[in-house]
């Protein structure tokens, strides 16, 4: 099975869905800031995070092409994995509205809240009612037509959905303590500028290392719905 990677930075990558999915037989074929049309056929499309937003077409043109692909993807009925601005562009390609959040940026280690309808998920069902998981993102969108809200946070509602096979996370499940605590080094000047205190930010990495076996356990269940989802 083959799973197309939709990358946008040189330092986001599959994080433990990498470990995850391959166990599951997925093979992996990246595209960086680009899509192909034949991966239309792929088994899976997770499409990860970034620094710019959905509407930034004029200075990243590529994202007009991984709307219009997703969007396809999804009237084929075939699943997608959005994490962070891939949950964004899922959420455009659905027909949701991507906006800049009026919340604030959201970053840091912090939990999750499942909603109602995510602990009910055929997933999801069993897990704790919260999550500790690391956030890094100033948009959001208006809900999904036809989808499930999954998780929330008292910032932000819209972090998590389900649409048919696929699935967007605002949040980053996929990032151990130790990535992002990379993360945080390499962001430095970023979120200075945004007025965060970044040895703050690095305090809450234990928080992160402490949740990792459950957030892997959340990963694997995904990765194998991906794989029961492929073989349909």
């Amino acid at each position: 099975m083959r799973a197309v990677i939709l990358q946008h930075e040189a330092h986001e990558d599959l994080g433990l869905f990498g470990p995850a999915l391959s166990a599951e037989g997925f093979s992996f074929t990246k595209r960086f800031r680009g899509v192909e049309h034949h991966d239309l056929d792929a088994e899976l499309v997770v499409i990860l995070g970034g620094s710019m937003s959905v509407a930034d077409t004029s200075a990243h043109p590529f994202l007009n092409a991984e709307l219009a692909f997703l969007i396809e993807r999804l009237a084929l009925g075939r699943p997608c994995l959005g994490i962070c601005l891939g949950a964004q562009l899922l959420a455009a390609a659905a027909g949701s509205e991507v906006t800049r959040g009026k919340n604030g940026f959201e970053v840091g280690v912090a939990p999750v809240r499942w909603t109602k309808q995510g602990l009910e998920d055929a997933v999801l069902k069993g897990i704790k009612p919260k999550s500790t998981v690391a956030h890094w993102h100033e948009d959001t969108w208006t809900p999904v037509e036809g989808s499930t809200l999954l998780a929330s946070t008292d910032r932000y509602t819209q972090q998590a959905f389900r649409l048919a096979d696929s699935y967007g996370f605002q949040f980053h499940l996929e990032l151990t303590g130790d990535a992002f605590a990379t993360w945080l080094i390499e962001g430095k000047d970023v979120l200075e500028a945004a007025g965060k205190e970044v040895t703050e930010l690095g305090a809450q990495v234990s928080k992160l290392r402490g949740a990792e076996t459950e957030n892997r356990a959340v990963v694997e269940r995904l990765a194998h719905h991906f794989a029961r989802a492929a073989r349909k």
